[in-house]
């Protein structure tokens, strides 16, 4: 039995991937920050779950949630590090030192605590290594409008992302990173409506079925780890990312 961790996954895009890869025949670790909703995101896996309510800027809170995966299950075969937050979306210069911190906290700080417990498993166990995808999002590519402190770290987990996988290669772990745009969900429902654009507007803004998105993390996490993907944009086709908007 293969074992796969998702951080994150009360809601959102990281409950839709936990249920994928229960559907692909993983055990599953739930992690999130509210206990109930990760019970309640149980009831809609396929097969055995965890359900750990864990806060990921918190390496007592991470390494509790490691040691309760190896405990049950004796091995993690798939991380995927989901959580993250964002700050108000407000002129760079009114962003106040606690929202900075809050997101670097969680989106790098978090991210690395959990890889780094990862780490530990997965070069000890038999057999040996083991697959990490980070959730990168387009912002680690380009940044909207306000965004400077999500900005700034999910290009600090391109960084990241990459070291982990030169740093795994002696332990025959593989590190990628999934950049995610405009996926339908909840937290994403004001595109709609309409979101700051680069040049000042206001515009709508197509949205993809998160399913497209939990599909994808599967074909990462289903390939050998002698093969990897590095990088994978999963993304609404008509969002204005590529040329001018």
């Amino acid at each position: 039995m293969k074992v796969a961790l998702v951080t994150g996954a009360g809601s959102g895009i990281g409950k839709a991937c936990a249920k994928a890869l229960s559907t692909a025949g993983y055990a599953v670790v739930l992690a999130g920050r509210r206990h109930e909703a990760l019970q309640e995101a149980a009831k809609e896996m396929s097969g055995e779950t965890l359900c750990v309510a864990t806060d990921v800027t918190d390496p007592k809170s991470v390494s509790h949630l490691f040691a309760e995966t190896k405990r049950k299950f004796g091995r993690l075969d798939v991380l995927f590090n989901n959580a993250g937050m964002s700050a108000p979306g407000v002129n760079l210069e009114d962003v106040t030192p606690q929202q900075w911190m809050d997101v670097v906290n969680v989106n790098l700080s978090g991210v690395f605590y959990c890889t780094q417990e990862a780490f530990k498993i997965m070069k000890e166990q038999s057999p040996r290594g083991g697959r990490i995808i980070n959730n990168g999002s387009i912002s680690a590519q380009s940044p909207r409008p306000n965004s400077a402190p999500y900005a700034a770290t999910k290009h600090g987990v391109t960084g990241l992302t990459k070291s982990a996988n030169l740093d795994g290669r002696k332990y025959d772990i593989a590190v990628g990173q999934i950049d995610i745009g405009n996926a339908a969900t909840d937290m994403t429902s004001r595109m709609t409506q309409g979101v700051p654009q680069a040049d000042g507007s206001m515009k709508s803004e197509p949205r993809m079925d998160v399913e497209d998105v939990a599909r994808s993390i599967v074909f990462m996490a289903s390939l050998p780890l002698d093969s990897n993907v590095l990088t994978m944009t999963v993304m609404a086709s008509k969002m204005p990312l590529v040329g001018r908007g």
